[in-house]
């Protein structure tokens, strides 16, 4: 077999069923989980790709970096061609546990640059004719195995010469795949290519439930946004509280983006960006291809389904990507914290208090994502965090926590 080889084929070289086709922009009737193969009706020498679109994703995704740099129309567009496959007449490979017929819908429902409802071959909208595309599927419960199974095979149906005009000629995949199911990921030199995630809305809120004590918000030491499970509910903020603008970094104002949602700022130190800096290069460059690696290894033994060393090592990479993905998000929202020197506690002021028996405590007041109550480091949604802000030497501050009130005297300010 070639490159050449349709979507039934590579179905079929893998042991599976082909069902369809369906035209792209019709339905697809599989409401079963499984894999699925778009395709073209017949190759095309060169990427049909539609300039105006390249230009309408580079207004719409402001960040999108081309080797670390703003790109023009053309550049991108001419990256993007440079990884068509002439031969080749399968477009994209997808996989969902849920529903396949769904899944395709949601990527022709999710405008280029968008990360809902689903951005997976987002490639897919530069192209013309795409309407002529058809899509193959088969039913399936092993939806990850059978997804690396047909793109391996995609890649060694791809003739040598071809391989050797890709601009990345180990990780070989259709036009519109990015990365592999084990997290292997074609080099584009694209990067930020989605928007940021979306903020929820805040939710109208027409009844208050009071919780017993040691169940409120912040008695944890956690922020609500990392509490595990529960939803947060909180009254309605006043007009005037909505209103305002950004303000600097107390802490108790939020910020308005353009979209004209009001979110919470994300407030980070310098010393925090840089540990959460050195974090994601160690997850990246360490981390990332060890499991990886462990994967591969794994999947040499043969069965996944009764593979305990694959399962486990997909789960840690779930929740590797997961803390790459916080990171890359903090660290694109984030607004560094410059305490500076001051009269009052501000967010990265370091504070000592004493209590009403004469102990000292000192506190530095972090954002949510630095807090670490064991080492001092609280956060200014936290109770005591909240209560400092805004305290100068020697006054006195009132603490209500879950216990009781505690009252604490601002010794010093640094």
């Amino acid at each position: 077999m070639t490159a050449a080889v349709g979507a039934p084929e590579l179905l079929r070289a893998d042991g599976l069923l082909a069902d369809g086709p369906a035209v792209w922009g019709r339905p697809v009737p599989a409401r079963g989980g499984g894999v699925f193969v778009v395709e073209l009706a017949d190759p095309r020498a060169v990427a049909p790709i539609e300039l105006t679109r390249v230009g309408k994703w580079l207004e719409r995704v402001p960040d999108l970096r081309l080797d670390g740099a703003h790109p023009s129309s053309r550049a991108l567009a001419a990256r993007i061609a440079s990884f068509w496959i002439p031969s080749s007449r399968v477009l994209y490979v997808g996989a969902t546990d849920g529903s396949i017929g769904g899944r395709v819908e949601a990527i022709r429902n999710t405008a280029l640059g968008d990360r809902r409802p689903h951005s997976g071959g987002h490639w897919l909208h530069l192209l013309t004719g795409l309407e002529r595309a058809r899509i193959w599927w088969s039913r399936t419960d092993a939806v990850e195995e059978y997804e690396d199974a047909l793109l391996s095979t995609f890649g060694d149906l791809v003739p040598p010469a071809e391989r050797a005009a890709l601009p990345d000629q180990a990780i070989v995949l259709p036009f519109a795949n990015l990365r592999t199911p084990t997290g292997d990921r074609k080099s584009t030199g694209i990067s930020n290519s989605l928007l940021a995630a979306d903020v929820a809305r805040p939710v109208a809120v027409r009844r208050i439930v009071d919780v017993p004590p040691g169940a409120a918000e912040g008695a944890t030491g956690l922020p609500p946004s990392r509490a595990a499970g529960g939803t947060v509910r909180r009254a309605p903020k006043p007009p005037a509280a909505r209103a305002a603008g950004p303000a600097g970094p107390s802490g108790t104002t939020r910020d308005r983006r353009a979209s004209g949602r009001t979110v919470d700022p994300t407030w980070v130190s310098a010393d925090g960006l840089d540990r959460l800096r050195a974090e994601h290069l160690e997850l990246t460059t360490v981390r990332r291809p060890e499991v990886i690696a462990r994967i591969r290894a794994a999947k040499e033994l043969g069965d996944l389904k009764e593979n305990a060393d694959y399962t486990a090592a997909r789960e840690e990479q779930s929740f590797l990507e997961g803390r790459i993905e916080s990171i890359e998000r903090t660290l694109r929202e984030a607004t560094v914290i410059d305490a500076g020197a001051g009269e009052t506690v501000r967010l990265g002021s370091t504070v000592t208090v004493e209590d009403e028996d004469g102990r000292r405590s000192v506190y530095t007041i972090v954002g949510s994502t630095e807090a670490d109550p064991a080492a001092g480091r609280v956060s200014n949604v936290s109770p005591i965090g909240r209560a400092l802000l805004g305290a100068r030497a020697a006054e006195d501050v009132t603490v209500k926590a879950p216990g009781g009130s505690v009252r604490y005297r601002v010794t010093a300010i640094d």
